[in-house]
This record gives C-alpha cells, sequence and structure tokens, in this order.
C-alpha cells in the first residue's frame, strides 16, 4: 500500500510537471492550450514568487531606514562653518552686553556723583537724603533733563542786553539776519574743502544800514564756524551782536529765532532769513529771500537795503502790517522793486506836469509809505 501510494506520488508530481511544462511551452509559442489543472498551478507558482520578492524588498527597505547615506564632505563642512558662525554671535552677543552694562554703570557714576567745590569737597545737593544708589540715578536724570533743555530752548530768556540810553546812540529798529544762504554760500570742492563765498552787496549792507539798524547775525550755524566768517565779511566793525545755535529754540527739527528772547520792542524787528521756519513763532517779523545759489551777479542784498531803507526813512511804528505784504510773495524784493518802478514812473509824471504848469492828476500818495505797501496795513 505504501509503495502504490507513493508511486501515486510521485506519478502526481511528474504530472503536475509536465503540466507546468507544456503551459510555458504553450506560452511561449502561441499554440499551446492552456487547462484549468495548469492554470492553477502556475498561479500558485506565481504567488509564491511574488510573496518571495516582497519579503525581500521589505528586508532591503529595512536596512535602507536603518542605515543612513553617509554625508557629503561639502555638507559638512557647511554645517560645521554654521555651527562655528552660531558660536561667534553669541559670543558678540555677550561682549556686546556687557560692554553696554559697563558702560551704563559708568555712565550712571560719572554723572551720578556729587558735584565738588575748587577744594575737591562735595556740594550738597537735593538728593542726598536718598539711598546711594538712587541717589546716583536721580542725578543722571536730572543731568540729561538739563542737557536736552538747554539744546531744544534759548540759552537765556533776554539774548541782547537792554537798549543804549542816552548820551548813546541806539538805532531805532533791529535787524536779525542770517549768514548761510543770504550773506554766504558754502561751497565744496576736493581741492580747498569747504569754502564761504560772499554775496555781492554785504559791505554797502553793513555800511548803509548801521545807522539806522541794529545789526544782529543770527544764525543756525555752531559759534566755532560761524564767528571767523562774520570777522571776515564786517572787518569794520558794524555788526553789534553775534547769536549761533544755542540761541535758538529748537522745534519740530527746525532751530527757530524766537524774536521774544530777543529783549528788543518786536513792532521795530525786522528778521531777514532763506527758511520762514526761521521765525514761524513770529511770521510776520519775517523777510523770507530766496536761498542765493552763490552767482555773482545777484543784486539781492542791494534790493533789501533799500527796502530797509525805506521802511526805516518813513518812520514806521510796526514793522509787521508792512512785511505782511510781503508775506505771501515768492521774492518779496522783486515785488518790492515792482513796485519802486512803478513808483518812479507815477513820480516822473507828476514832474512832468508840474512842468507843463498843469495840475497833477493824483497827489504823491501821501509818502514814500503809502506807496510802498497799503495805509490799511499801517495801523
Amino acid at each position: 500500500m505504501a509503495a502504490t501510494a507513493a508511486r501515486g506520488a510521485r506519478g502526481a508530481l511528474g504530472a503536475l510537471g509536465a503540466a507546468l511544462g507544456r503551459a510555458v511551452t504553450g506560452t511561449r509559442t502561441g499554440t499551446g492550450t492552456r487547462t484549468a489543472g495548469t492554470g492553477a498551478a502556475t498561479g500558485t507558482a506565481t504567488g509564491a514568487v511574488g510573496i518571495a520578492e516582497a519579503a525581500l524588498r521589505d528586508r532591503l527597505r529595512g536596512q535602507q531606514v536603518t542605515e543612513p547615506p553617509p554625508e557629503q564632505p561639502d555638507q559638512e563642512e557647511e554645517r560645521r562653518r554654521r555651527e562655528r558662525l552660531a558660536a561667534a554671535r553669541r559670543l558678540a552677543l555677550r561682549l556686546a552686553g556687557l560692554l553696554g552694562a559697563g558702560t551704563g554703570l559708568a555712565v550712571v557714576y560719572i554723572f551720578g556723583s556729587n558735584a565738588v567745590d575748587e577744594h575737591g569737597a562735595k556740594i550738597p545737593d537735593e538728593f542726598d537724603a536718598d539711598p546711594v544708589g538712587i541717589q546716583q540715578l536721580r542725578r543722571t536724570y536730572k543731568y540729561f533733563k538739563d542737557y536736552r533743555q538747554m539744546i531744544i530752548e534759548p540759552t537765556s530768556p533776554k539774548l541782547l542786553p537792554d537798549p543804549l540810553r542816552e548820551p548813546y546812540y541806539q538805532p531805532p529798529y533791529t535787524l536779525v539776519i542770517e549768514l548761510t544762504g543770504v550773506l554766504l554760500h558754502p561751497e565744496w570742492s576736493l581741492v580747498t574743502g569747504w569754502r564761504f563765498k560772499k554775496r555781492p552787496g554785504i559791505a554797502a549792507l553793513l555800511q548803509e544800514l548801521s545807522p539806522l539798524y541794529e545789526i544782529v547775525v543770527f544764525t543756525a550755524e555752531t559759534g566755532m564756524t560761524a564767528f571767523p566768517l562774520i570777522d571776515s565779511i564786517d572787518p569794520n566793525g558794524f555788526v553789534s551782536y553775534r547769536l549761533f545755535r544755542d540761541a535758538t529754540r529748537y522745534m519740530d527739527g527746525h532751530h527757530v529765532k524766537d524774536i521774544s528772547c530777543l529783549n528788543r520792542d518786536p513792532a521795530r524787528v525786522v528778521v531777514v532769513d532763506c527758511r520762514r521756519e526761521a521765525f514761524c513763532l513770529q511770521p510776520f517779523n519775517g523777510l523770507a529771500l530766496p536761498r542765493w545759489d552763490g552767482s555773482s551777479g545777484d543784486r539781492a542784498l542791494y534790493d533789501l537795503t533799500a527796502f530797509l531803507k525805506t521802511i526805516a526813512l518813513s518812520g514806521v511804528e510796526d514793522v509787521r502790517p508792512v512785511l505782511e505784504n510781503y508775506a505771501l510773495e515768492e521774492d518779496p524784493l522783486a515785488a518790492f522793486k515792482r513796485r519802486r518802478t512803478r513808483l518812479e514812473e507815477e513820480e516822473q509824471q507828476r514832474l512832468a506836469e508840474l512842468a507843463q504848469g498843469k495840475k497833477p492828476t493824483g497827489m504823491f500818495l501821501g509818502g514814500l509809505t503809502g506807496r510802498f505797501w497799503p495805509r490799511s496795513k499801517q495801523q
């Protein structure tokens, strides 16, 4: 029985092998016929091969996950460079923090200590009753607050001394004039550096107006810069006073000239500048001229001299209504010249009518004052 069974099994296996061989042969030649038993055997074998391939792919995938690819040399160098840069940045931040803390402590110690007299003894102040650390902080705060106030506010509520009294002569009017852009033009070159060009007519303006106006050069430049420049344009000493940047009031990014601090009657003060912001607190005390561009043929200072002489010789009691007539003019001196030309034409016509024995068609308009600005503005 056992031998018979073994032979049967071997026969079955042989038959299966033959069937598989026929199936493969039929597939290759295209002339074989597939049977149901051969198709089932072939599907079983194909399934076994697929399972083996899937198991092999899983093993390879597991090896790829557990074994990362080695880094390239360039990537490794870039990573090290970034680590060194981060370490240097952290060190620089620590050093900057230590330096800032040290500087802050030094500032508090220097500016927060008591002032000393000529013998080196400490001068008592209102902060002595506070703890030591609080004393230092409050004194430092007060120092910088006062320093900021010194920059913003004028150095004194009375920038000029009191007017002269008899027997000394005090001019009836005060002229406050800017230096840069009105009297001088800054120029720079590689050869000479900064130089200041004098505007034509400076000498005539100072000489002719000094008997009528107390001339004050009030500039937004620092004293170190402006002092030698004023010496160069005024060798004869016609300028009565000199005021610099520390005498201005700092407002909205501009250095403003506050006429109320001049210790002079505002009704008789004329401010000449190339920036309207310079006299924005008293807009009708100022005359805004176009900024001089350095041209040698400029005649503005001669026209300014004639204009200011007309005001002074007319005996104007309050210059503000007069200057208000020119406040909206882009070039007030050009407007003055037009009125002066019209005045001369009218005067020539009047003289011609008198020479012919005719009665003048119009009066002389009440003098110079009425002919250069409306009479209603003089009230």
